[in-house]
C-alpha cells in the first residue's frame, strides 16, 4: 500500500516494519482518553504511560462529547482536545487518533449523537447521504486538529484510526463507507496513514480493503490460549503479503500476552485499557456483557497500569521491563521478522503447560525464543536447539530452567555481542536480557533476570580473565577454552534471591570489561537505570495508603415529592407517546405524565410498558409500582392500583455502544423512553390451539389467512406439540374475541425460548423472540370482534414455546414530557435545598422516595482527591461534584436491579483539583429507593485518599 512522501516522513509501513522518521519503532500505545481523565491530570496520566515504559497513546474523540446538541460544539474547558494533543506531544508521546465516527469505548453511543437515531430512515455507518452530511459536520472541527498536530507538523499524531471494529456492524458497503471516510479526512489535511481495525478479525469488513487505509487487528483471547500464535501469525502473514506490518490496535492488557504478540512479528501493542478513568456526567453506555443487557458503571476501570486516581499498578512496572528489553535489543528487534521456533528449537520434554511457537529474527543476527507458560502449574522443561552445523544440543546443561504460568520468557539464542562493544556471542540463556549498558570507557553490563535458575553461554573470540564474582558461577563449557588464544565458550549460572543481585565480571584481552548481572524476576521488574560508572540498583514497590479516613461529613436530607418531575422547565404537550430523542432529549431524566383512560369503578390488572428503557419507574396516582430495566422491549407489571394520573421516571442510563439484535435496546440505533402505557383491564391465556406441521421454514400464506381450514389439525396447548423435527417448524392458530371497552392489546409470548412469527386476522405483524416476547396487535383489532392469531413457530432441540396471554386494557391518554440534565437536576437540587434537614448516614426510604442529600465536605479533606464507597441496599445513587456527575451507582439487591460491568460497582472517584480551596465542598446526591415493595438503604459513605502513598 503506497503511500505520498508526505505520509513518509511521520510513519512509514512495509512487510515486517514500522517506521517514524526512518527510525525502525516498536511502539507499546496506552489508551488514554482525556474526556474520562480530569484535564487538571492530564499531564500526570500522559507522564505516567511514559514512565511505564509506552512510547504512544491511543485516544478516542468522541463526537457526541464535543457536540452535545445539533450544531452546538464545544471544544474548551475539559474538553480541549488541542490542549490534550499539545501536551501528549510536550511529554514526547506519539498518539493514534481515533476520531471514529464511531468510537464503541463502553461510551453512550459509541459516541454517534443521539439526535442521529431520531432522523427519519437515516442508516448510520453507511454511504447514507444523511449520515455522511452529519459526519461532515463532525470531521470538519476534529480533522483539522489532528492535523496540525501531525508527528513533523507541530504534534505527535502519526496515524488516525477510521471507523472502529466495522466488522462487529452489519455495515452494507464497508468498501463505500471507508472510502467516503478516507476522502473526508484526505480532504481535511490529514497527512499521516489512515488505518481500521478489525474487531473480530474481518479484514474486509472493517476496512474495506480500501487503497490508502491500513487494517489493523484487535485480539481479545483468553490469555493462556495455547493457539494463539497461530491465529495471530495467519494475519500477520496475509498483512505481509501486502507489504504491511501486524499492528495491533487493541488486545488485553497482560504483558504476558503481549509478549506473545511480539513473537508473532507485531510492530504496534495497543493494549486497552492500560489508563483507567470516569464516564463523568451521563456519558455511560449500555452493552450485551449482561443477559445480555449490561449498564457500564461510571468507575471505567478493566484494572491495566494505572487506576481512575492515578494509583500505579504492578503491571506497570511489567511495561517498564519489556520497554527495556526492546531498548537493549535496539533496530534489530525493531526490525525483527517472526518466524517458528521449529526453526531453531523445540521442546524436549512432555511439557503440556509450556508452548515455545515462535522466535524473531533478529535483523543483525540471531534469534529471540519466546517460551510461554499457558498452564496452571510450574514445569521443568528442556529445549533441544537446532546447531548450524547440523547437530543438536539440548538445554540448559548445569541448571533447570523452569516454565512459569502466565509468563512468556524472551530467551536469546546465538545473538552477536558486537552491538555492544564485545567480540562474541551470545550462545544462548535461559535468563532473559533485559537491559544492556554500554560505557565509553569500554565497560558494558547486561543484565538478566529470571524466577529460578539462570544459564548463560557465551562464545568469546578472544581471551578472557576473570576479575570478580558474586552469586554467579562460570566455568568453561563442553566445547573448551582454546589453549592458545584463551578464547572459546563459557558458561555461566546463578540462582535468583530476591534483594540480592550476581554478578560476574571479566576482563577482555583488548582490555573491555564484561558484567553479567543476574537478577530475581521480582527485582528486575523494579531495576534503576544504570548510570555512567555505577552499578546495577533495585527501587522500591509503589504501595498506596488504602484505608478509610474519619472525614466528618455536614449531611442534611431533603425529601421530593415522590413522583414529581425534577424538571427544569414545564412539561409540554405530547400528541402521543414517543421516544425521548424524537422530543430532543438525548441524555438525563424524563418524566412522561398521563391520565389513566380506564373508568373509576373498572378493576385494573396491571399496567404495560412498550418499548421502554433504559430505567423506568412508574407510578399510579403518586404510587410506586415499580423500577425495571427493560432493555427496549416490552414489560407487564402486575398490579391492581387504579390511578387516574400516571408518572413513568425514564433514565437514558446511555445508548448501547455495540449492536446486539437480542433486545432493542440494544441496536446501536435505538431510541430511549417509551411509545406506550397500558391500564390492563383483561388477561386471558389462550389455549386449545390447532397445530399443523410443516417440512418448510418458509411462510406459506394460504396457513396463515384467515378463511384458512384448520378443522382438521389437531388440538393441543401452545408449543406441545411433540416434532421429530430440529428445527421444527409448525403453525400454531387460535381466536378471541377482543373486548368492547377495550382500545389496546398485547400478545405477552411468557417464557418462550423459541421463534415466531405472528399473524393477525392473516396479516403480519412483526416476531416475537425470548429477549422480547410481546407485540402490540392493536392496528389489527376491532373491539367486540373475533380476532384470528396464527403464530409460525420455530423451534431447536426441544426449547419450550411458552404460553400466549392476550392483554387487554386502555392506553393512557393527555400526555406531558418534561425532562432534565446535570444542570436542571442541580437547580431542583438548590431549591430543595429550603427544606433540608440535617441527617446523617444511614439513610433510609421508603419504596419508590426520592430525595437530595447533601454532604459539606471539610476544607482539609481536599487532598489529591478521595475515593468514595458507597455500601447500602436497593438505592441509587446520582452523585454530583463541583457541578458535574462523578457517579451513577445502584446498590446490591433486589430484583431489578440489572447487571453492571465495567469498572467497581460500588464507588466513585472525587478529583482533587476539583475541591474548591477557598469555598465549600458539597457531595449533591439524588438518592432513589428503586425496588418495590422494599425500602431502600444508604448503609454507609467511607473515603480513602487517592495519591498517597506509603513506603514499603
Amino acid at each position: 500500500m503506497n503511500m505520498d512522501m508526505k505520509t513518509e516522513a511521520a510513519l512509514q509501513l512495509s512487510s515486517s516494519q514500522l517506521r517514524i522518521g526512518g527510525q525502525a519503532e516498536i511502539i507499546l500505545c496506552a489508551s488514554l482518553f482525556y474526556f474520562r481523565n480530569p484535564r487538571a491530570h492530564w499531564r500526570e496520566r500522559l507522564e505516567q504511560v511514559k514512565a511505564s515504559g509506552y512510547n504512544a497513546i491511543d485516544v478516542y474523540f468522541p463526537w457526541n462529547y464535543h457536540e452535545l446538541e445539533e450544531g452546538s460544539w464545544q471544544f474548551s474547558g475539559e474538553r480541549d482536545a488541542e490542549a490534550f494533543l499539545q501536551l501528549a506531544a510536550e511529554v514526547g508521546l506519539w498518539v493514534v487518533a481515533r476520531p471514529g465516527p464511531y468510537i464503541c469505548s463502553e461510551w453512550d453511543g459509541g459516541a454517534l449523537p443521539a439526535y442521529l437515531f431520531a432522523k427519519p430512515d437515516i442508516v448510520i455507518r453507511s454511504t447514507d447521504p444523511v449520515y455522511l452530511k452529519a459526519v461532515e459536520s463532525w470531521f470538519d472541527r476534529i480533522l483539522p486538529i489532528l492535523a496540525k498536530y501531525e508527528q513533523g507538523r507541530g504534534g505527535s499524531v502519526i496515524c488516525v484510526q477510521l471507523e472502529n471494529e466495522l466488522d462487529f456492524y452489519d455495515c452494507p458497503d464497508p468498501k463505500g463507507y471507508i472510502t467516503a471516510l478516507r476522502d473526508m479526512a484526505v480532504q481535511r489535511g490529514i497527512q499521516v496513514p489512515l488505518i481500521a481495525c478489525a474487531g473480530q478479525g474481518g479484514l474486509y469488513e472493517a476496512s474495506g480493503l480500501v487503497e490508502g487505509v491500513v487494517p489493523t487487528c484487535n485480539f481479545y483471547p483468553n490469555d493462556k490460549d495455547p493457539e494463539f500464535e497461530h491465529k495471530v501469525t495467519a494475519y500477520e502473514q496475509r498483512l505481509s503479503a501486502s507489504n504491511l506490518p501486524l499492528l495491533v490496535t487493541e488486545t488485553n492488557r497482560s504483558h504476558f500476552l503481549l509478549r506473545r504478540l511480539l513473537s508473532c512479528g507485531a510492530k504496534l501493542l495497543g493494549p486497552y485499557l492500560q489508563v483507567s478513568g470516569t464516564n463523568f456526567g451521563f456519558t455511560n453506555g449500555t452493552n450485551n456483557w449482561g443477559d445480555p443487557l449490561a449498564f457500564m458503571t461510571s468507575d471505567y476501570d478493566f484494572y491495566g497500569m494505572v487506576s481512575p486516581e492515578g494509583h500505579i499498578r504492578k503491571e506497570a512496572n511489567e511495561g517498564q521491563l519489556l520497554r527495556r528489553l526492546i531498548t537493549a535489543y535496539g533496530e534489530s528487534i525493531a526490525l525483527a521478522e517472526s518466524a517458528p521456533a521449529s526453526d531453531i528449537a523445540t521442546l524436549n520434554t512432555a511439557a503440556t503447560g509450556t508452548i515455545v511457537q515462535q522466535q524473531l529474527r533478529l535483523k543483525h543476527g540471531g534469534h529471540l525464543l519466546f517460551v510461554a507458560g499457558v498452564g496452571e502449574r510450574e514445569e521443568a522443561v528442556q529445549l533441544k536447539l537446532h546447531q548450524a552445523g547440523g547437530g543438536e544440543a539440548v538445554i540448559p546443561q548445569a541448571s533447570t530452567l523452569y516454565s512459569v504460568p502466565a509468563t512468556c520468557a524472551i530467551l536469546p539464542i546465538e545473538v552477536p555481542l558486537a552491538a555492544w562493544g564485545v567480540n562474541g556471542t551470545l550462545s544462548y540463556a535461559t535468563a532473559e536480557l533485559t537491559d544492556v549498558h554500554c560505557e565509553t570507557g569500554g565497560r558494558t553490563v547486561i543484565v538478566f533476570h529470571t524466577r529460578h535458575e539462570g544459564e548463560i553461554a557465551l562464545r568469546l573470540e578472544e581471551p578472557a580473565m576473570l576479575l570478580a564474582e558474586a552469586g554467579m558461577t562460570v566455568k568453561a563449557a563442553e566445547a573448551g577454552i582454546d589453549s592458545e588464544s584463551g578464547s572459546g565458550e563459557y558458561l555461566f549460572t546463578f540462582a535468583p534471591q530476591q534483594g540480592t543481585i550476581a554478578s560476574c565480571t571479566v576482563e577482555l584481552a583488548n582490555g573491555h570489561v564484561l558484567e553479567l548481572v543476574g537478577l530475581a524476576s521480582a527485582d528486575a521488574l523494579l531495576m534503576n537505570a544504570i548510570g555512567e560508572g555505577s552499578g546495577v540498583t533495585i527501587g522500591s514497590e509503589i504501595v498506596y495508603d488504602a484505608e478509610p479516613r474519619d472525614v466528618a461529613v455536614n449531611w442534611s436530607l431533603s425529601e421530593a415529592q415522590t413522583a414529581a418531575p425534577i424538571a427544569a422547565e414545564a412539561a409540554a404537550p405530547l400528541a402521543a407517546p414517543d421516544f425521548l430523542e424524537r422530543n430532543g432529549i438525548y441524555r438525563g431524566y424524563a418524566w412522561y405524565e398521563a391520565e389513566s383512560a380506564v373508568p373509576a369503578d373498572q378493576a385494573v390488572r396491571g399496567y404495560l410498558i412498550e418499548k421502554a428503557s433504559d430505567v423506568i419507574s412508574l407510578y399510579a396516582d403518586g404510587e410506586y409500582l415499580g423500577t425495571h430495566t427493560p432493555g427496549g422491549a416490552s414489560r407487564f407489571i402486575p398490579s391492581d392500583k387504579a390511578g387516574s394520573k400516571l408518572t413513568v421516571r425514564a433514565e437514558i442510563w446511555g445508548h448501547t455502544n455495540f449492536d446486539d439484535a437480542r433486545l432493542p435496546g440494544l441496536r446501536l440505533n435505538s431510541l430511549k423512553g417509551l411509545t406506550g402505557l397500558t391500564a390492563v383491564t383483561g388477561a386471558k391465556k389462550l389455549t386449545n390451539w390447532r397445530v399443523l406441521r410443516v417440512g418448510t421454514r418458509d411462510i406459506q400464506p394460504e396457513l396463515t389467512a384467515v378463511d384458512c381450514d384448520d378443522s382438521n389439525w389437531a388440538i393441543v396447548n401452545f408449543g406441545n406439540w411433540l416434532s421429530p423435527d430440529h428445527p421444527s417448524a409448525e403453525y400454531f392458530r387460535n381466536s378471541f374475541t377482543a373486548g368492547s371497552d377495550a382500545d389496546t392489546w398485547t400478545l405477552h409470548f411468557k417464557g418462550t425460548k423459541s421463534l415466531a412469527q405472528v399473524f393477525v386476522n392473516g396479516v403480519s405483524v412483526g416476531s416475537v423472540d425470548p429477549f422480547d416476547p410481546y407485540i402490540n396487535i392493536s392496528e389489527h383489532v376491532q373491539p367486540g370482534e373475533r380476532v384470528q392469531v396464527t403464530v409460525f413457530l420455530e423451534r431447536v432441540l426441544g426449547l419450550g414455546a411458552g404460553e400466549v396471554i392476550v392483554y387487554e386494557g386502555s392506553a393512557a391518554c393527555g400526555w406531558r414530557l418534561s425532562a432534565s440534565e446535570e444542570a436542571g437536576l442541580l437547580a431542583n437540587a438548590e431549591a430543595s435545598r429550603q427544606t433540608a434537614s440535617p441527617s446523617a448516614i444511614p439513610v433510609t426510604l421508603e419504596a419508590g422516595q426520592v430525595a437530595w442529600l447533601y454532604g459539606k465536605l471539610p476544607e482539609a479533606a481536599s487532598a489529591n482527591g478521595w475515593r468514595v464507597n458507597v455500601k447500602g441496599s436497593h438505592m441509587k445513587l446520582t452523585v454530583f461534584f463541583g457541578g458535574t456527575i462523578v457517579g451513577r451507582l445502584w446498590t446490591e439487591g433486589g430484583k431489578s436491579r440489572p447487571v453492571f460491568s465495567g469498572g467497581s460497582q460500588d464507588s466513585f472517584f472525587l478529583p482533587g483539583p476539583w475541591f474548591d480551596q477557598a469555598g465549600e465542598n458539597e457531595l449533591v446526591i439524588l438518592l432513589e429507593a428503586v425496588e418495590h415493595g422494599a425500602s431502600a438503604e444508604l448503609s454507609s459513605v467511607t473515603f480513602v485518599p487517592t495519591g498517597i502513598r506509603q513506603q514499603p
